[in-house]
């Protein structure tokens, strides 16, 4: 199932209104842009965190007669036991690894680079820090992906991550909500100020042994 990769439009820019410290990358549904995305996070940002709202290239969708939208990856159906298309989503993947690396070469520290997507956009999120924290949200009310497909990912991250923050929000369908957003933006808080008491511990204990 691997497809002839597509070009894709420049990603949106949520621009840090101060120095940026953090890098938020952020994918987004099956058939959707950017754009939207973009402007959700615009009443969320932090002064010191900017956001990249990436694009997929328009590519045939099997679940969708063949029809060309943007997608992160083939979709053969929607029952556990559908193929997956494993080789676009390994692409997907490495595409945004390349784009974090970017990120680290303009000075934006790795665990300060958040990784997350909607729907389809949270397909190729991986990573090897056991120790990262996640915050997962899925709908009861969703009646496009059923509650139980979040669960079997609530429980798979479970064993490969360490903590796995799992929020599921009560009554949501296939759409994000204003109280999703804030809890959002209240996780990346969370981690920013965990990473900032961390660093000022560290530069604390090499200024006493100095």
């Amino acid at each position: 199932m691997c497809r002839k990769n597509m070009s894709a439009p420049l990603p949106a820019w949520v621009p840090a209104t101060r120095k940026a410290t953090v890098a938020v990358i952020f994918l987004h549904r099956l058939g959707d842009t950017g754009p939207g995305w973009a402007e959700a996070f615009r009443g969320i940002r932090s002064s010191h965190s900017k956001y990249i709202c990436l694009h997929a290239p328009v590519t045939p969708v099997t679940l969708n007669v063949n029809m060309s939208m943007p997608s992160w990856f083939d979709i053969t159906g929607l029952s556990p036991h559908s193929q997956e298309d494993e080789p676009g989503i390994k692409q997907a993947a490495e595409n945004v690894k390349s784009l974090i690396g970017q990120e680290g070469k303009n000075g934006i520290l790795s665990n300060r680079i958040i990784w997350g997507g909607f729907s389809q956009g949270g397909g190729p999120i991986s990573g090897a820090n056991k120790d990262m924290s996640i915050l997962q949200c899925h709908g009861n009310c969703d009646p496009l992906v059923p509650l139980m497909f979040g669960s079997l990912t609530a429980e798979k991250l479970k064993t490969l991550v360490n903590p796995a923050n799992v929020t599921f929000k009560n009554c949501l369908m296939h759409s994000s909500h204003h109280q999703e957003m804030m809890d959002i933006y209240h996780q990346l808080i969370d981690i920013t100020e965990a990473l900032d008491r961390t660093t000022l511990a560290s530069c604390s204990r090499e200024e006493t042994e100095m």
